[in-house]
């Protein structure tokens, strides 16, 4: 039967979990933000603050590359990834966005494990400062949620 999901308000409870996030540096303003915003609406969705571990790298392309130490140290319920891409005058925009993106979900498929992918892609500053604390808090929902449907599903 087809309907609203009775156990989507249950999956939003995060007491339980362990959540790794992964910050870009580049942008830091922005990011910082992101960063703030996943981290105070995991603390409202009851993940201790003990259970939350951030990590930073340089920029998005490096992303994926510590996503994945995270991955395989068994440690995490779900992964949160965070970052900043505006785009310039060059093709450089849009090669680090598609790898990025490809390389976060490419971690999240090949460790089975839920990876909420808040790397901005925007066409300025504007469009970036406008999305960092929404974004922020949905990727500390999607994070939860999905660490949650997973272990049902198992």
């Amino acid at each position: 039967m087809f309907g609203a999901d009775k156990g989507q308000a249950n999956r939003l409870n995060g007491h339980d979990l362990q959540i790794g996030i992964v910050q870009a540096r580049f942008n830091a303003e922005i990011t910082n933000a992101l960063a703030q915003a996943t981290r105070n609406e995991l603390l409202k969705l009851g993940v201790p603050a003990e259970q939350i571990t951030l990590v930073q790298v340089p920029g998005a392309l490096e992303v994926a590359t510590a996503l994945q130490a995270m991955a395989e140290s068994d440690r995490y319920d779900a992964l949160i990834a965070l970052g900043c891409i505006i785009r310039g005058e060059t093709y450089h925009f849009e090669l680090v966005a598609n790898e990025s993106g490809a390389g976060v979900t490419r971690v999240a498929l090949d460790y089975q494990i839920p990876i909420a992918n808040a790397i901005l892609t925007t066409e300025n500053v504007e469009q970036a400062l406008a999305r960092q604390v929404e974004k922020g808090v949905d990727a500390a929902r999607v994070a939860v949620e999905m660490a949650n449907l997973l272990e049902e599903l198992s």
